[in-house]
């Protein structure tokens, strides 16, 4: 079920009643059902997928936490990592890894064919798959103690708002609230609902009709000229932001009616004045899952020089394989390493954040000139993002080196109105996030009274009436 669909908009009014009418001794019964039916809507079998996964953790969890011995609970922990990353690697990377290694070995005159595995890759796996592993890892630290009630826990992997895109939570801010929930409040509903209307806004009115435009070109490789290739990798970079960040509202937005609080996951990451801010700001529980379960493990910059680097571009190529098995998400992961390297390298030689944060005092467009400069190598890395592959990637900087318009960039433009109306959209959409940014703009919002918060609702329903696009296109983020 996908939240920009008739459907959901009548599943969750629905699931929201009945949870407040409900005993709350009651209601984890019914997001429980009301979670693996949202999975179901799309496919019945790979609910089983989901079970396997709790079912592991679950045991594996009370047992890390039961036994005294170091080595059994490293052999359960090892027993929940190879079970679930097996099963993600079966589903998502078996293809890409057979293939590689096919290739690898004709190199050395070796032929050799892998089967073929004819499987759909599950929504959302990568996501769920992940939250699990904190679960467990983080028991294995002594962070957390395990969830003793099957069916909460079933709940914290499979909570609908948040199970096929995120955020991806850990246990300990999510199970508690799980197991305690609140009463109807007027605060949160209200600001739920503001939250998911702005969230259906990027998604159906900006993402969806930025999308026309960068798929004619992106799944067209070479038929367009360099300037209708920048102008859709500008696109596609604001069509990611609003469809991904979009979800993550509605998420946010549909827990929080519930009286459920999920973690921020991005904040206004195209104001980064540097790569490493970008990310503190970008998909924030998914970096920062990286880092505290694979960067610090692996010494973080508690080490060499050389080890920091090896970690930073480690990390991020395996981040990259995390969005995708191709090679062009594996150069977009290694693309990312290599900024932060260079941007630990220029801070080891001065002219890191003191040295900038100086010129800044004495030039005030450095701030402009960082912000601009960190967004066109985020922009660089979204074309091998973007691209269907490493070769269509080639292919399209290519175009963009040559900068020719051509006839067929005119094709491009060939729904003026709807071309001008997505650029005034992106421009609205930045001055809104500049002023929450610099001008305290939530806070202002948030102190208004309730006639001012429904007119901002009746507003916004307005505007995606008005203006979205209602083809119930994915969210970007389920191949993932």
């Amino acid at each position: 079920m996908l939240f920009n669909s008739y459907s959901f908009l009548v599943f969750f009014p629905i699931v929201v009643g009945l949870y407040f009418l409900l005993n709350p001794k009651l209601r984890w019964i019914l997001l429980l059902v009301s979670s693996y039916y949202f999975y179901m809507c799309w496919n019945v079998n790979y609910i089983i997928l989901i079970f396997a996964s709790t079912v592991i953790d679950y045991f594996a969890g009370i047992g890390i936490y039961r036994t005294s011995k170091k080595l059994n609970k490293f052999v359960l922990l090892s027993l929940s990592l190879i079970s679930n990353l097996g099963i993600l690697f079966t589903f998502k990377y078996y293809g890409f890894f057979s293939n590689a290694t096919e290739n690898l070995l004709g190199v050395f005159n070796i032929a050799y064919h892998f089967p073929e595995l004819d499987i759909l890759l599950p929504v959302g796996i990568s996501f769920y798959t992940f939250q699990t592993l904190s679960y467990t890892i983080d028991i294995y630290r002594g962070i957390t103690i395990p969830e003793r009630h099957f069916g909460r826990f079933a709940l914290y992997v499979s909570y609908f708002p948040q199970l096929v895109a995120g955020p991806i939570e850990r246990s300990y801010q999510l199970l508690p609230q799980l197991r305690n929930f609140i009463d109807l409040n007027y605060s949160n509903v209200r600001d739920g609902l503001l939250l998911m209307t702005f969230g259906f806004f990027k998604k159906v009115v900006i993402a969806d009709r930025l999308a026309e435009y960068v798929n004619l070109v992106y799944n067209n490789p070479g038929e367009y000229g360099g300037f209708s290739s920048l102008i859709a990798t500008y696109f596609f970079s604001f069509q990611i932001y609003c469809d991904f960040s979009g979800y993550s509202d509605i998420a946010i937005g549909a827990a929080l009616v519930m009286g459920v609080r999920l973690m921020t996951n991005f904040s206004q990451p195209y104001f980064s004045r540097n790569i490493g801010e970008f990310w503190s700001r970008w998909h924030i529980s998914l970096s920062t899952w990286f880092r505290d379960y694979l960067y610090i493990p692996l010494g973080g910059n508690r080490v060499g020089k050389s080890r920091w680097y090896f970690n930073l571009l480690f990390v991020f190529v395996v981040s990259g394989l995390w969005h995708g098995a191709g090679w062009n998400f594996v150069i977009w992961g290694l693309l990312h390493g290599v900024y932060l390297v260079f941007t630990a390298i220029l801070s080891n030689l001065g002219t890191g954040k003191n040295s900038l944060e100086k010129k800044r005092k004495s030039f005030p467009m450095h701030q402009l000139v960082q912000i601009v400069f960190t967004f066109h190598l985020v922009l660089l890395g979204w074309v091998f993002f973007r691209a269907n592959s490493f070769e269509d990637a080639k292919l399209i900087l290519g175009s963009i080196l040559n900068f020719d318009i051509g006839v067929s960039g005119i094709n491009l433009f060939r729904f003026p109105v709807d071309f001008s109306l997505s650029i005034i959209l992106i421009g609205t959409l930045m001055i809104i996030e500049y002023l929450q940014v610099y001008k305290n703009l939530n806070h202002r919002l948030a102190s208004l009274p309730w006639v001012g918060k429904f007119s901002l609702l009746m507003v916004g329903i307005g505007s995606i009436l008005l203006l979205g696009k209602f083809e119930g296109a994915d969210f970007l983020y389920f191949q993932f």
